[in-house]
């Protein structure tokens, strides 16, 4: 019978051929209700006619009986039709509901699921073809058109003659009804439609197209104001009765919890926003104002914070403004105003606290989302809403979103003991670093909170940053970019205190005591519990590469900040504390001196008394500057002029400082004269600029009252001089400028070269070169002027060749203080390399020289000895590298060393020839026979640091040997194949599958040809390595070794493609 009403439906709904034969002249109004007419009567004739219609009449008729609605002697032609269109509705949707309650009856029984799996389940029979729903969407058109939208209030709704042409016409040819008619109408058809709907087939119909309109009308007969009792009739009293009112209001309140939310907010947003136009095109220009009302405008608001407030309510309103958007502008601008209205606490809210409680929790699952466009969209929402409550709302933001955002963060400070292993979970860590790189750095938009929130955490980033920064995690990156980011937008003043923190400087919160990071299993990292470590001088070793560790992640940290002032400023402070405890310290000891005799406490009283905290204080501080100097270049440290002339202030101040208490002993040594010369030319070089800004002469102001010391009490009268004149420079702001300043601040200047004669000081030989290197690097990046590049090169001259002869040389390398010892052996290692002529004559000397300091004690000492010897083998290889191998393998010839020290002696040399071997180049073949002898047999010594150092000097050798390793191969197959297959040490085994690693990689595409009578024993070995040997990491070089022979075998068997011409000439 479905089929049956749906054709009568059809009648109403197709074109009428009497209305098409009608005269030319008339109207489109006019045709329109002469075809609904006609229509309306020849669906009243077939339902009487046709005799296969009965049930559908009886059906019909029943529902007619109960439709209180229906009016037989209206003479309007439209309600007419729509009255016979929800008829129909009506009679269809009771008869599916009964089809369908018999057949869930029916199929309901055991008897009638028994059916094979290739049998398809039975359809019900509320399924409605593709047809038939285009005809009941028509007849649902015309229900809507015709008698719902003309009869809702102006402004309720989006009004017909916005929608189409055939709207606007509609519009016309509609009369204007009482109030109490109109209204009754409105009533009869909303009720219909929502019948209809209670069967879910025709509900999809309904609410897909015109949900909307069933809103618009639910809401006017629901919350529209009653007529004041001067103006209303009986009729329309009885109309708004409050039980209908009410039924609507509870109808509507349904409605909208059933239907998917983005599209209610959707619909809502529509209706609150209403036309505010006053008329359209097309439309009578006396046709009522259509802005909407304001009884409607202050319901969807309330409605619309219900929706908001409810679960994921934020999450639907986001979807249903986004929702087909494609990432563009508008969207970026809808995603903007969405977080406006989200940061604003609506007028309908009863309480701000319960709603900005409830959306915050809301927007910090909206960072949470995992997608491409629609959670990017989601997430943009989210942290611009975040951005503008810190701006507006910083008294809810503060309680409701940064505190469950860093509580993972804060909990790994105020962790206490606990039962479980894990204290803060892998994801939790992740989603709050996550979340914070979203809000801070991605967002962008620093506030006093934002960055008043994150200094309270940033000591845990930074040593969350530090961990992974040694383990392979995912959380690297946005530690990095947090901590970069906090550092930029920082003032100052701040920065630098937060880096005091970092650098271990200054107390801060710490990750609690007995809790560490861990690597987590998904590529995170977790806070557990730390396994207590016995051993007093393990803890001692992890607490002090601890603490070296994280000095270096902070000066990788400074190294990103290239446009920042940041690390500048920071090293700058570094030096100025460092001359503040230079004097407070003098003080401080001359008084605890008078007071406690310090030599007589014990270790304890000493700390008690303070003065290990002290010392302790000054040694951190020293660290973190001698860290700066040797990982930042120059550019970073001192970027901008006023930052040189800083770095100069505390140069001079220091040397005020050894000018002062130059007879008391506990503050050490003063400043050298080469120093201050340096620092005094660097001053000499910026003020020789052509045109120097008002600001630098303000920072050189601070120049003024050390340089005025040193005019007066520095002993030597060249560097008084030099100081007097920079001071009246610098004081008259260049209008009194010396013809020689630039000359004579040069430190190649004859008065400079005298000054620095007379009275060289060797202890202070470390502190000069760094003052040089930086003074010369920022001359050569800020020179301008002719003066300031003669400047530079004579500097760069007076490093390079030294003024002092050859024997004097020796001389200091002979003097027991280590710096000048240290600094007489590089100078000796500098004539090596560039082939002085007195070292030439005096090789042997040279030769003994390094011997003997190679045994040093003092790695400072002993590392330059290595690399004068290296470069004694370099320069002359066959006088030298006879005698470095004898003692290589037998221990050191000379007579003065000692024999205790013999295995490291061996150790050092083995250094010794394997710089040597690098150096070596092209001519590796012919100068390394030897040495692979001498290897070879170091691999049978009885001291396994022996054999582990002539296997790794073994393959730095082979891997430059290229094809005169062939008649080699053999012996140092064999060789390699014992070492990994009988040796015991897993240290040894490592160095031995480390040399084939090395074979390989320098032989690369030549290994079959130089390795092919052995590449089998070889392949086979480091088999045997991956599957017998009990040491993790032997088993790692051995992949790796295969990984490297692997490469090699497909390049060769799967050559790369070369497009190349050939020429062959014919006989």
């Amino acid at each position: 019978m479905t089929a049956e009403i749906i054709s009568l439906l059809n009648v109403l709904t197709k074109p009428s051929s009497e209305a098409s034969g009608l005269d030319a002249k008339l109207s489109k109004e006019e045709v329109l209700q002469a075809a609904l007419l006609a229509n309306r009567d020849a669906l009243l004739e077939r339902l009487h006619s046709d005799s296969s219609l009965t049930d559908v009449r009886r059906f019909r008729e029943e529902v007619l009986a109960g439709a209180r609605w229906f009016l037989n002697d209206t003479e309007d032609v439209m309600w007419c039709f729509v009255q016979e269109c929800l008829l129909l509705l009506l009679t269809l949707a009771r008869h599916l509901s009964a089809e369908l309650e018999l057949f869930n009856r029916t199929h309901s029984s055991p008897a009638t699921k028994l059916h094979t799996p290739e049998m398809a389940p039975p359809l019900p029979p509320d399924v409605l073809s593709v047809t038939q729903q285009k005809t009941l969407g028509s007849v649902l058109q015309f229900v809507v058109s015709l008698g719902l939208c003309p009869y809702l209030a102006p402004g309720v709704g989006v009004p017909l003659g916005h929608r189409s042409a055939f709207g606007a016409m509609l519009e016309k040819m509609i009369c204007s009804q009482a109030a109490a008619v109109a209204q009754r109408r409105l009533q009869t058809t909303t009720n219909v439609l929502l019948q209809c709907a209670e069967q879910s087939s025709l509900a999809t119909l309904v609410f897909t197209r015109h949900l909307g309109d069933v809103m618009a009308a639910l809401c006017q007969l629901g919350y529209q104001p009653q007529l004041s009792e001067g103006s209303t009739t009986k009729d329309v009293k009885e109309l708004h009765e409050e039980e209908e009112r009410r039924n609507c209001q509870e109808t509507l309140k349904c409605l909208l919890g059933k239907v998917y939310q983005p599209v209610v907010i959707k619909e809502l947003l529509i209706l609150q926003g209403g036309n505010k136009q006053s008329g359209t095109v097309g439309s009578s220009s006396g046709s009522k104002d259509r802005r909407t009302p304001s009884w409607l405008r202050r319901l969807c608001g309330h409605l619309l914070s219900e929706r908001l407030m409810q679960p994921n309510g934020v999450r639907a309103v986001i979807r249903a403004i986004l929702e087909g958007g494609t990432g563009g502008e508008s969207d970026w601008r809808k995603c903007d105003g969405i977080a406006r209205i989200l940061a604003a606490c609506p007028q309908q809210s009863t309480s701000a606290d319960t709603y900005y409680r409830q959306i915050c929790s809301q927007i910090l699952d909206l960072l949470h989302l995992k997608g491409k466009l629609t959670a990017q969209q989601f997430q943009r929402v989210a942290t611009r809403t975040v951005l503008y409550l810190l701006q507006e709302k910083p008294t809810f933001a503060q309680p409701y979103f940064l505190v469950p955002l860093l509580s993972p963060l804060h909990r790994c400070i105020t962790a206490a003991d606990v039962n479980c292993q894990v204290v803060v979970e892998e994801w939790e860590l992740m989603q709050c670093v996550e979340d914070i790189n979203k809000i801070w750095v991605v967002g962008n938009m620093p506030s006093t909170l934002l960055l008043k929130a994150l200094e309270e955490v940033l000591p845990v980033v930074f040593t969350l940053f530090c961990f992974t920064k040694q383990n392979v995690s995912n959380l690297r990156v946005p530690c990095q970019d947090i901590l970069l980011w906090y550092l930029s937008h920082m003032e100052s003043s701040t920065a630098l205190s937060v880096l005091r923190q970092l650098s271990g400087l200054q107390a801060h919160a710490e990750v609690a005591a007995g809790f560490s990071f861990t690597p987590g299993s998904c590529g995170g990292v977790q806070l557990s519990c730390r396994d207590d470590c016995s051993d007093e001088d393990n803890a001692l070793y992890e607490k002090l590469s601890g603490e070296q560790w994280r000095l270096e992640c902070l000066t990788d940290l400074l190294a990103q900040l290239k446009d920042s002032d940041v690390p500048g400023d920071f090293f700058l402070d570094l030096l100025q504390e460092l001359t503040r405890w230079t004097t407070v310290a003098a003080e401080e000891e001359e008084e605890d001196g008078q007071q406690l005799n310090i030599s007589a406490m014990t270790l304890l009283e000493a700390e008690q008394q303070g003065c290990v905290a002290r010392q302790a204080y000054t040694l951190a501080l020293l660290q973190v500057l001698a860290i700066m100097v040797e990982t930042l270049q120059h550019t970073v440290l001192l970027k901008k002029n006023i930052q040189v002339v800083g770095f100069i202030v505390s140069l001079l101040e220091r040397a005020c400082i050894g000018l002062d208490q130059t007879s008391c002993l506990s503050i050490g040594k003063p400043i050298e004269s080469q120093t201050l010369t340096m620092g005094m030319g660097l001053v000499a070089t910026l003020l020789s600029e052509p045109q120097l800004s008002v600001e630098l002469y303000s920072s050189m102001s601070r120049l003024l009252q050390p340089l005025g010391t040193l005019s007066q009490k520095h002993p030597e009268l060249f560097i008084q001089e030099l100081a007097s004149n920079l001071r009246a420079v610098i004081a008259t702001q260049g209008a009194y400028r010396p013809d020689n300043l630039s000359t004579r601040a040069a430190p190649g200047s004859k008065d400079s070269g005298m000054s620095s004669k007379d009275n060289y000081m060797p202890n202070n030989k470390t502190e000069t070169k760094e003052s040089q290197t930086l003074s010369v690097n920022h001359v050569h990046k800020n020179s301008v002027t002719r003066q300031s590049a003669s400047f530079g090169d004579s500097v760069t001259s007076q490093i390079s060749h030294p003024s002092k002869r050859f024997s004097d040389w020796l001389l200091e390398a002979c003097d027991p203080d280590i710096p000048t010892k240290a600094f007489a052996l590089r100078t000796l290692t500098q004539k090596v390399q560039s082939n002085d002529p007195e070292t030439l004559q005096d090789v042997e000397r040279v030769l003994i020289l390094f011997l003997e300091n190679l045994e040093h004690e003092e790695s400072f000492i002993y590392l330059s000895a290595i690399q004068g010897l290296s470069s004694l083998a370099d320069s002359y290889p066959e006088r030298i590298l006879k005698r470095l191998l004898r003692d290589f393998q037998h221990g050191p010839s000379l007579s003065t060393s000692n024999k205790y020290q013999s295995l490291e002696f061996r150790l050092k040399m083995g250094e010794v020839l394997m710089r040597a071997s690098r150096a070596m180049g092209d001519l590796a073949p012919h100068l390394g026979h030897p040495l692979v002898a001498v290897f070879l047999r170091g691999t049978r010594d009885s001291d396994q640091s022996v054999r582990a150092s002539s296997l790794s000097n073994l393959g730095e050798l082979c891997q430059r040997l290229d094809y005169a390793l062939g008649p080699l191969a053999q012996e140092l197959s064999s060789c390699l194949t014992a070492v990994i297959k009988t040796e015991k040490e897993a240290e040894v085994r490592r160095a031995a599958v480390h040399v084939i690693t090395q074979l390989i990689r320098g032989l690369s595409h030549k290994t079959t040809q130089v390795l092919r009578d052995v590449l089998l024993d070889l392949y086979r070995a480091l088999k045997w390595v991956v599957r017998s040997d009990p040491d993790e990491v032997t088993v790692l070089h051995a992949q790796l070794a295969l990984e490297e022979l692997d490469a090699v075998m497909r390049s060769l068997i799967f050559p790369k493609q070369k497009l190349e011409k050939k020429i062959v000439v014919l006989p």
